[in-house]
């Protein structure tokens, strides 16, 4: 193999002209012959008993240069790539100079994207809003009314239906009197006002009681199943036991039988501080990942779309994965939602050129700062995420190496350099009050101390009400398909069949 040329274009790929040695492409042939001879007919001959010549001279001399070529070309090309100290990104286009394949070998020129050379901006002593922490009575008293919900129990009751009940029912749907398919149903536990029956049929039940039998009158939606949208229909009910829901009293002996606390105060401390340290989390990550992207939209690079694609096909094959978690498959959700493949990848392509610019920015800090990681900082890595999964740390071990863990501390790390150095500015809607000017009384006059100035207060913090979660871990870059993991940087890739062949 020999690297002839090395041209660079624009958009950050190279071309790389190789030639395939005589004697290298040789030998491919004759891998290629051993390879097909047991599928190759040769009168006079057992499958695969055939000389190599007697099938050439019937099949003619090229028999085995397509097959030859398909296993030389992906080796030479990985030569090439390597010996040229090349960094490459995505698979290459390949075309054979001149079409000129025989007995000295050929020549092919593969066209690939390369990692970019970037031109880092400001970095440090970046701004970026940063929202007030602030838990408020509400806020814990939404959080233990949430707690108490997931506590109450069903009791059955001899009363009419009311709002809010669940009535337990049998029903049974008809068209123009004959029974249509998927609308009957026995004991179904129904919550009124839950929205899950077709908009009517809960608020008709309302003021029955248990035993009770009547038809009620329903027109599906237009949007409903094609053999039911816009249909009236009766269905016949009878409802069959009346539950309300009885939800616990938030007092002391809630806070025993829901918490290892004795006393209502103490749930509700730990319920603030929880509040409090989840909130200050997600505010860390939203501030780091405001301060990123200027960072990141600082930068100067030539990106490849290599890149841009590339990192489109990991937000589709997590969001397919976050699909298939919810146990809905994707072509089904393509079809309900008249999405594809083809737009979603187009739709992927802002904020991919985001997240890629992201992880060019953090490797080029990483550069920039000489940051590196030691043995033993990557071991204490493990034992704090061994210890944050509950997981015994050698099988942690199994299931993550050690360069990701090793590449997720550098990325920490390179964070924390914007970070540390970064200024917090108020977020918008925060704006501060200022101290109520000092007034003279008259009862200051005579002697009375004059009063402080109010202490400064903020606006309450948009994200209150949010769902209770854990902290999540330390992130990087900013999430793209809602929701999903931490990103990193591209990893080299060489050409497909390369892999294929190295399989």
């Amino acid at each position: 193999m020999n690297v002839k040329s090395v041209e660079k274009l624009e958009k950050s790929q190279v071309a790389v002209t190789v030639e395939v040695t005589a004697e290298e492409f040789e030998a491919a042939v004759q891998k290629a012959y051993l390879k097909m001879r047991n599928k190759i007919s040769v009168p006079g001959f057992r499958p695969g008993k055939a000389p190599r010549k007697m099938i050439e001279k019937l099949y003619g001399e090229g028999v085995f240069y397509s097959d030859a070529v398909d296993a030389a070309l992906p080796e030479a090309y990985t030569q090439a790539i390597g010996s040229s100290g090349l960094d490459v990104v995505g698979y290459p286009e390949v075309e054979i100079v001149d079409d000129q394949i025989g007995k000295d070998g050929f020549t092919f020129k593969a066209t690939v994207a390369v990692y970019p050379e970037v031109k880092l901006g400001k970095y440090k002593g970046v701004s970026a809003p940063k929202e007030e922490v602030k838990v408020t009575a509400d806020d814990v008293k939404e959080r233990l009314e949430q707690m108490a919900e997931r506590e109450s129990r069903l009791v059955s009751v001899d009363r009419k239906v009311k709002k809010g009940d669940t009535a337990v029912i049998d029903f049974e749907g008809f068209d123009n009197g004959v029974a249509f398919e998927g609308g009957k149903g026995e004991n179904h536990e129904l919550e009124i006002g839950s929205g899950s029956f077709v908009p009517g049929f809960e608020d008709q039940l309302i003021g029955m009681k248990a035993g009770e039998e009547k038809d009620i009158d329903i027109t599906f939606p237009e949007n409903y199943a094609p053999d039911l949208a816009g249909k009236q229909v009766v269905f016949h009910v009878k409802v069959n036991e009346v539950k309300e829901k009885q939800v616990p009293a938030l007092d002391d002996e809630f806070a025993k039988d829901v918490s290892e606390f004795e006393t209502l105060k103490e749930l509700k401390d730990d319920i603030k501080a929880k509040i409090a340290a989840e909130r200050e989390q997600s505010v860390k990550i939203a501030f780091e990942n405001a301060l990123l992207e200027k960072v990141a939209g600082d930068i100067e690079a030539d990106i490849p779309d290599a890149m841009i694609d590339e990192q489109c096909r990991r937000f589709l094959e997590e969001f397919k994965q976050r699909l298939q978690a919810q146990g809905i498959p994707y072509d089904q959700y393509c079809k309900m939602t008249n999405m594809d493949e083809t737009k979603f990848m187009e739709d992927g392509k802002e904020p991919a050129t985001r997240q890629v610019k992201m992880d060019l920015a953090i490797a080029a800090i990483i550069k920039a700062e000489s940051l590196d990681v030691t043995d033993e900082e990557v071991e204490e890595k493990y034992k704090s995420m061994a210890e944050q999964y509950g997981m015994e740390l050698e099988m942690l071990k199994k299931y993550l190496d050690a360069p990701t863990v090793r590449e997720q501390l550098l990325n920490e790390k390179a964070v924390a350099v914007v970070v540390d150095s970064a200024k917090a500015e108020k977020a918008e809607g925060e704006e501060e009050k200022k101290p109520a000017a000092k007034k003279t009384t008259k009862k200051a006059a005579e002697g009375e101390a004059e009063k402080k100035p109010a202490a400064k207060k903020t606006a309450k913090k948009a994200a209150e009400g949010e769902e209770e979660k854990k902290p999540a871990a330390k992130k990087t870059t900013k999430k793209a398909a809602e929701g999903e993991a931490e990103k990193k940087p591209a990893a080299k890739k060489t050409t497909k069949k390369a892999a294929e062949k190295a399989e």
